[in-house]
């Protein structure tokens, strides 16, 4: 595996901060164009979850360790980046919620743990499921995305190996190849990057897909703090060109930036 990989350095204990941060620098920029060469993968996976959820099924991550946190942060963000409910992204880690904060010793070995928590959430053959698994070796990951697939669920996947178990498993696998890491084995680096910029791009085109973006702006965020009620105005400012006294009042009395645009609804 490229991920377990000697590292490049080999005095890290030596190096003054300077060097060890532009030697980390240096290496974090080749993981966008690890991503970019994953790009058609990508797509394929997309195109697959906007499928299923026009059909009116979710998205589900599973993963372990870095990965399955990464999962776990990108569903959280969807419902008020996109305004969609709750429970139509939904993030698993191995070894359940407290693991987010405190490693699980042995969860990710569990391969048959995930199909059991997903059928807590009633997973099932309309949904897409998506395995998170730097190394592409996770028996959790692995035996989840196995479960699904004969349960008739989409199945994908982000790995940074190539030729891996996990990719195996998966219909839409997609395998961002980013090397060895600054120290090494450690996938929190370079290949947690990474996923994050997959998992962005997965959701952020996949809600662009399915009209929860207007022109460039994000008009079914929840409008939960100051912060994203002056967002709204300046929306509504630049849509409709009028003052923010105006536009405060139109957001106050109709609670969403779409609904004060006029605009319909996600189709």
């Amino acid at each position: 595996m490229t991920t377990e990989a000697p590292s490049e350095f080999t005095n890290l204990e030596t190096l003054p901060t300077a060097e060890l941060l532009a030697g980390m620098n240096r290496l974090d920029q080749t993981v966008p164009l690890a991503v970019a060469r994953a790009l058609p993968q990508l797509g394929a996976l997309v195109e697959a979850t906007v499928a299923r959820l026009q059909a009116g099924g979710r998205l589900f991550y599973i993963g372990a360790g870095t990965s399955g946190r990464l999962g776990v942060v990108d569903a959280s963000e969807c419902p008020p980046t996109f305004g969609v409910p709750a429970g139509l992204v939904v993030g698993i880690m191995a070894g359940g919620d407290g693991a987010i904060r405190q490693a699980v010793e042995g969860a990710e070995d569990n391969a048959t743990q995930a199909w059991v928590d997903l059928q807590a959430h009633g997973a099932n053959a309309k949904d897409v499921l998506v395995g998170l698994a730097a190394s592409g070796r996770t028996p959790y990951v692995i035996g989840g995305l196995e479960a699904a697939r004969a349960a008739g669920l989409a199945t994908g996947c982000i790995v940074c190996n190539a030729g891996s178990g996990v990719a195996a498993a998966a219909e839409f696998p997609v395998e961002v190849m980013t090397g060895p890491e600054f120290v090494t084995g450690s996938t929190r680096l370079k290949a947690g990057t990474a996923q994050k910029l997959a998992l962005n791009m997965l959701t952020t085109a996949t809600f662009i897909r399915l009209g929860r973006v207007k022109g460039n702006k994000m008009v079914d965020m929840q409008l939960s703090n100051e912060k994203l009620v002056e967002r709204g105005q300046r929306m509504l400012m630049d849509e409709l060109g009028i003052a923010r006294p105006e536009a405060a009042a139109l957001l106050a009395r109709y609670g969403s930036v779409r609904a004060a645009l006029g605009a319909p609804g996600p189709a």
